[in-house]
C-alpha cells in the first residue's frame, strides 16, 4: 500500500512577494511541512527521533516550479517516501491546487540519517520496523 500524506495550507501575505505570488524558497518550507506532517502520520515524530539520538538533515533538494501559488490560495501539499536507503531517506513532494487539479511544484528532498554528534549512521530498526509496517523497505 504505498502510503502518501495530503496537507493542506492557505497562502499566507508573508509568503508572498511583492506581486502577491507566492516566493519561491516558501515551497522547499513546505516540503517540510508536508514530510513532518508524513512522519507524524505513520508515528514517527521529528522529536521523537530525536529522542532516539538521530536527525534527519537535508542532504539534497529540488524543486521544480511549474505554476505559481498566490495570497489567500489553499495549497495542497502531497509527500511520499521514495527510498530509504541504509542511512538516508528520499521524500517526493507535489504541490497542488485546492482542487488537486493543477500541480504547481514539485521536487524531492535527500535527508541523512546522524546520530546527536553529525555522525552519519543507519536507520534506526525502530523506524525501519514502523516503516515496513506500511510496506515501505529498506535496503
Amino acid at each position: 500500500m504505498p502510503v502518501n500524506n495530503l496537507t493542506r495550507i492557505r497562502v499566507i501575505y508573508a509568503d508572498t512577494d511583492a506581486m502577491g505570488i507566492v516566493y519561491h524558497t516558501n515551497y522547499i518550507k513546505w516540503f517540510e511541512v508536508g514530510r513532518n506532517e508524513l512522519m507524524r502520520q505513520l508515528g514517527i515524530a521529528y522529536t521523537e527521533m530525536e529522542q532516539l539520538g538521530f536527525n534527519l538533515p537535508l542532504t539534497k533538494v529540488s524543486c521544480h516550479y511549474l505554476l505559481p501559488a498566490r495570497y489567500d490560495d489553499i495549497v495542497i501539499i502531497e509527500t511520499k517516501i521514495e527510498y530509504i536507503k541504509r542511512a538516508s531517506m528520499k521524500f517526493n513532494s507535489y504541490l497542488w491546487d485546492e482542487k488537486r487539479e493543477k500541480l504547481l511544484v514539485e521536487g524531492y528532498t535527500v535527508h541523512a540519517c546522524v546520530n546527536t554528534e553529525g555522525k552519519i549512521r543507519r536507520i534506526p530498526p525502530q523506524i525501519l520496523e514502523l516503516l515496513t509496517k506500511y510496506n515501505i523497505k529498506g535496503e
